[in-house]
This record gives structure tokens, sequence and C-alpha cells, in this order.
């Protein structure tokens, strides 16, 4: 799995990191989505898979 995001998509809303904290974070300036791991562990793809899913602005997209 390979994780990628559209920082220009983002829209703050914190989805990501509430699904999946290990793989995203925030800026603090600003809230946009910060991605901590670009390939993360099998053992996180479902929250991964569902970070995606909430986002509202479609910024993650996964590569399998």
């Amino acid at each position: 799995m390979k994780v990628v995001v559209d920082e220009d998509k983002c829209v703050a809303a914190g989805q990501c990191v509430s699904a999946a904290a290990d793989v995203f974070d925030q800026r603090e300036e600003d809230g946009i989505v910060v991605l901590l791991e670009e390939s993360p562990p099998a053992d996180v793809a479902d929250d991964v898979r569902t970070a995606a899913a909430m986002c509202p602005a479609l910024a993650i997209r996964i590569q399998e």
C-alpha cells in the first residue's frame, strides 16, 4: 500500500487523523494534512482506507 495526499485539496477537517493517527497528522498553522508514513504497515491498512473514505475533500489516494 502506498498513500498519496493532495495538500491543495485538503480542507483541514481532521478526519484522517481521527481514523489513522499513526499515518496522518495536521500542520499546526493551518490544519492541512501531513503524511507521516507513505507506506504504512499492513496492521493499519484498514484504518488508512477508512481515513481515505472519510476525507470530505477526497485528498487521500491509496495505491495498492
